[in-house]
C-alpha cells in the first residue's frame, strides 16, 4: 500500500511540474519519484522479518507421554504445555496452558519452574503433593526447543520403608536390650553377697532364665520373620489340608498343658484343601491361637472354625476379652507395636506375632482382617483361596 500510494505522489507532483515548468521537468520529475518510491518498498521488504510458521507438534507425543507411568509435565516460558495422564490424575486437568508455579503447588519447586532460572540436575522432595504424607521427587531436564521436562517421582513407599527399617532396628536393639540388661545386672548381683543365699539365688536364675528365654523368642521370631519376607514372591504351591492341619495344631496345644489350652474349641471340617507351605500356616494358627489364649479372659472359649464358599476359605478366630480400642486396630500388624506393652512383655510377647501372620497371609495370597469390640473381645479371620479356585 505504501508503493501504491508513492506512485500516486509521484505522479501528482509530475503534473503539477508539467503545468508549471513544462513537459521534460515533468518527465525527470516523475521518473525520481517512481524510483524513489520502488527504492523504499523494496528496503521495507528487505527488513520486514520473516514470520516463521508453528512447528507442528507430533501427534503421538501425547501417546508416548500418557504411557509413562509416572507424571511428566512439558513446559515453555513458565506455562504448562502439555501433562500426561499420571499429571493430571496427580494435579488436576486444569493444569495445561496454566502457569507451572500454580500447577505445581508448592514453595520447593517454584523457584526451578520459573522460565529464566537455569535448570539443575539436583532433584528437589516435594511432600504433601497430592496426600499430606505422599514424597516425591522432582527433576527437571531441558529439550532441545528450550522446553522444561518435568518429572515427578513416588517416593513414599521407599521413604516409608526407609523409616520402617531405622524404627525396626531401635525397636529391635531395644527389645533385646533390656532382658540382656537385667540378666546382666542378676548376675553381678549373683557374684556378690547374694549368692549365697539359696532362696534369693533361686529367684534370681528364675528371672535370669525367663529374660534368656524372652530373648531367644524374639530371635527366633526375628530370624522366621526375615524368612517369610525373603519367601513372600514365591508363591507356595504344596497342597495342604487345612482342616487336618487346625486339628492337628489344636490337639498339639491341649496336649502341651498351656494355661487355657483346654479353652481351645475347633470347629472344622477335613477336605478343605490349599496351596501352601504347611510349615508357616502351622506358625500362622500358633501366632492366632496364642495370642487369644494370652489376651482373652480366663475360663472364656476360644473359637476356631472355618467357612468356605466357591473361591475361598475363612479362618475365624475368636476370643472373649478386653477387646481392642478402634484406634490401634490399623497398627497391631506392625513390627513390635503392643497397645499394653507392659502386660504384653508380663505374657511373653515379642510383638512380631501379627506381623508374622500378615505376611505369611500375604505370601499365601490371602487377606488378614482384625475386628474387635472393647470389653466384648477380638475376632481375627484369615481369607485364603482355595487350591481348586486357584488352578482356575
Amino acid at each position: 500500500m505504501r508503493t501504491v500510494w508513492g506512485v500516486v505522489v509521484a505522479l501528482v507532483t509530475a503534473g503539477t511540474v508539467f503545468v508549471l515548468a513544462g513537459l521534460t521537468a515533468a518527465v525527470i520529475a516523475a521518473v525520481g519519484g517512481l524510483a524513489a518510491t520502488l527504492l523504499a518498498g523494496s528496503g521495507e521488504a528487505e527488513e520486514r522479518p520473516r514470520v516463521q510458521a508453528p512447528v507442528a507438534t507430533d501427534p503421538h507425543l501425547g501417546e508416548v507421554l500418557d504411557a509413562i507411568v509416572e507424571p511428566v509435565l512439558l513446559i515453555d516460558g513458565g506455562r504448562v504445555t502439555m501433562a500426561n495422564a499420571a499429571a493430571r490424575d496427580l494435579l488436576g486437568d486444569h493444569i495445561v496452558d496454566e502457569d507451572a508455579r500454580v500447577a505445581i503447588r508448592h514453595p520447593a519447586a517454584a523457584e526451578r519452574l520459573v522460565a529464566d532460572t537455569p535448570v539443575s540436575d539436583e532433584p528437589v522432595m516435594l511432600v504433601g503433593l497430592g496426600a499430606p504424607d505422599q514424597r516425591w521427587e522432582m527433576r527437571v531436564g531441558q529439550a532441545s526447543d528450550g522446553q522444561r521436562i518435568v518429572h515427578l517421582i513416588d517416593q513414599t513407599d521407599q521413604d516409608a520403608a526407609e523409616r520402617m527399617r531405622v524404627d525396626f532396628v531401635a525397636n529391635a536393639s531395644h527389645e533385646l536390650r533390656t532382658p540382656l540388661a537385667s540378666i546382666l545386672g542378676f548376675i553381678e548381683t549373683l557374684g556378690d553377697e547374694a549368692g549365697e543365699e539359696p532362696a534369693l539365688r533361686a529367684r534370681f536364675l528364675k528371672v535370669m532364665f525367663d529374660e534368656a528365654r524372652r530373648m531367644q523368642r524374639l530371635v527366633e521370631d526375628l530370624i522366621s520373620l526375615s524368612r517369610i519376607e525373603a519367601d513372600k514372591y514365591r508363591l507356595p504351591a504344596q497342597p495342604v489340608d487345612l482342616g487336618l492341619l487346625i486339628a492337628d495344631v489344636c490337639e498339639e496345644l491341649r496336649d502341651s498343658g498351656a494355661p487355657r489350652a483346654q479353652d481351645i474349641n475347633c470347629i472344622v471340617a477335613e477336605q478343605v484343601p490349599v496351596a501352601g507351605d504347611r510349615a508357616q500356616l502351622s506358625q500362622m494358627l500358633h501366632n492366632l491361637l496364642g495370642n487369644a489364649m494370652k489376651y482373652g479372659r480366663p475360663d472364656t472359649p476360644i473359637a476356631l472354625s472355618l467357612e468356605t464358599d466357591a473361591a475361598a476359605v475363612r479362618l475365624i478366630v475368636a476370643d472373649q476379652g478386653e477387646g481392642v480400642p478402634t484406634v490401634h486396630l490399623p497398627r497391631l500388624t506392625e513390627r513390635f507395636y503392643r497397645v499394653d506393652a507392659g502386660r504384653s512383655r508380663t505374657l511373653g510377647g515379642t510383638g512380631l506375632g501379627l506381623a508374622i501372620v500378615k505376611h505369611i497371609v500375604e505370601r499365601h495370597r490371602g487377606r488378614l482382617e482384625i475386628a474387635s469390640t472393647v470389653g466384648v473381645g477380638t475376632t481375627v479371620t484369615v481369607r485364603l483361596p482355595l487350591l481348586t479356585a486357584r488352578g482356575a
